[in-house]
């Protein structure tokens, strides 16, 4: 029998909550198991990890380092490279001045030549108009008199040597000639 009072209550009241609080000890106690297996296999996973990455590691230096003399090679070999580019920059600018220099030269002495040229034919075409005056006033003007001097002389004879009139015909003629 069982008796039910104050007392006994409390003591139902206070069996319960040590079994919730053992219960809860156990799932705590099973939580710190768990926990620890969990913090074991972390630990497990990165000392595997870390075997794994220690060789790495070394390859890893060894391609910065040659990763490093790589770039600052080619830094050098740029440098190098600017360098002798710039100077070509520069033999080629001096020479495009003194192709230029050049021709301004050639172009000015061309076109003082070209002038000259221009003076010489000038000159000798005036020269032939003189003389092609001058033969014609000299010589063929008095060819064309000797000329028609011959043809007078000519014509003379013709009618001294005919002897006999003209017939009115050739009177025609020749005054038409004249005419």
């Amino acid at each position: 029998m069982r008796e039910e009072g104050p007392l006994a209550s409390h003591m139902d009241n206070q069996t319960i909550f040590l079994a919730v609080i053992a219960v809860f000890v156990a799932v705590s106690a099973a939580a710190m198991v768990f926990q620890a297996a969990m913090l074991y296999g972390t630990y497990k996973a990165s000392k595997e990890l870390r075997d794994r990455i220690i060789p790495l590691t070394a390859k890893v230096d060894a391609l910065v380092d040659t990763s490093r003399t790589a770039v600052d090679e080619a830094r050098v070999r740029m440098g190098e490279i600017a360098t002798r580019t710039n100077q070509i920059l520069d033999v080629a600018k001096q020479q495009m001045e003194t192709v230029e220099e050049v021709l301004q030269d050639a172009s000015s002495r061309t076109r003082r030549q070209m002038e000259r040229a221009e003076i010489v034919v000038e000159d000798a075409l005036n020269r032939a108009q003189d003389t092609v005056g001058l033969v014609h006033q000299g010589i063929l003007a008095p060819i064309r008199g000797i000329n028609g001097v011959a043809a007078g002389v000519r014509a003379a004879l013709q009618f001294l040597m005919r002897g006999t009139r003209p017939s009115p015909d050739q009177v025609t003629v020749d005054e038409e000639m004249f005419i």
